[in-house]
């Protein structure tokens, strides 16, 4: 949630708003629609995607650089956040089941006069970003993502909550196993084993085509920078890595959204010229 202001509705920023529903599995998804500043339809919309235990209300934190830049921006809800439709395991996905939710959000823009969109996440809603760049039949109309604090590889997450916990390696290791393994839905209740390994985006870096910004602070105690920082060292023509200092997670715009605000719209902007027409300075 944006904690610095208090902001608990668009409206707070001085932007206007529109209770929609995305048709998603199981129902109706709650989100907002955040018009543009431009005075036209825009043609290309932002989607911002929240963490894990968070809401749509993280997704303010973007929505004014969004909306200066003549972006509509849908701040949507997803299964299991207390908002959406649950899924029918009532279990988090990791971003292996999320992502059909923001498939369904693009899909919404679409029919709504969207021709491209950019895929905004924080924590696990970054992970759900990689996996609908990755798996959606809509990838091609992604321009670009914006990923703040994100989720990069979910073993090395786990790994660092098993060690500050105090977790025997073995146990947690094992725990990483039932996860992935058909056998384990019966400890984890999870409608369908996690591939972990497809969502290692470090050890996939070079599959990764879309332009992506990272914002990663290097104080980060819950989801550690290293593979976010990794995966633009492996893949600089795509990925742009933007480490903060002294913010704890997701909370790099709290602790100075003037940078935040200024590095977005600054790498945003050239991505969000015509295809194939000339990069604005």
């Amino acid at each position: 949630m944006v904690e610095r202001c208090c902001v608990r509705l668009p409206a707070a920023l001085g932007l206007d708003s529109e209770d929609i529903q995305i048709d998603v599995e199981g129902g109706q998804a709650p989100a907002w629609l955040v018009p543009s500043s431009a005075g036209k339809p825009a043609k290309t919309w932002a989607i911002m995607v929240h963490g894990r235990g968070a809401t749509r209300l993280e997704g303010l934190r973007a929505a004014r650089v969004a909306h200066d830049l003549g972006l509509n921006s849908l701040l949507i809800s997803y299964r299991n956040d207390g908002l959406a439709p649950s899924a029918p395991d009532g279990r988090y996905g990791l971003g292996s089941t999320e992502w059909h939710d923001v498939d369904a959000a693009i899909e919404y823009a679409l029919a709504h006069g969207a021709h491209e969109v950019v895929l905004f996440g924080w924590s696990m809603g970054g992970a759900i970003c990689l996996q609908t760049a990755d798996l959606s039949h809509h990838r091609h109309v992604i321009r670009a993502m914006v990923l703040d604090a994100p989720v990069i590889n979910w073993v090395n997450v786990l790994a660092h909550h098993a060690q500050i916990n105090r977790i025997p390696y073995a146990v947690g290791r094992y725990g990483q196993l039932m996860l992935g393994h058909p056998l384990g839905r019966r400890l984890t209740g999870l409608a369908a084993p996690v591939d972990l390994k497809a969502m290692d985006w470090d050890a996939r870096a070079v599959e990764l085509r879309t332009p992506t910004l990272v914002i990663h602070s290097v104080d980060d105690e819950y989801v550690p920078y290293e593979p976010s920082a990794s995966l633009a060292e492996k893949n600089p023509d795509m990925v742009t890595f933007e480490p903060f200092e002294g913010a704890r997670h997701t909370k790099e715009w709290n602790v100075d959204p003037q940078k935040w605000e200024r590095l977005v719209r600054s790498w945003l902007a050239p991505h969000l010229t015509p295809r194939g027409g000339p990069v604005s300075a």
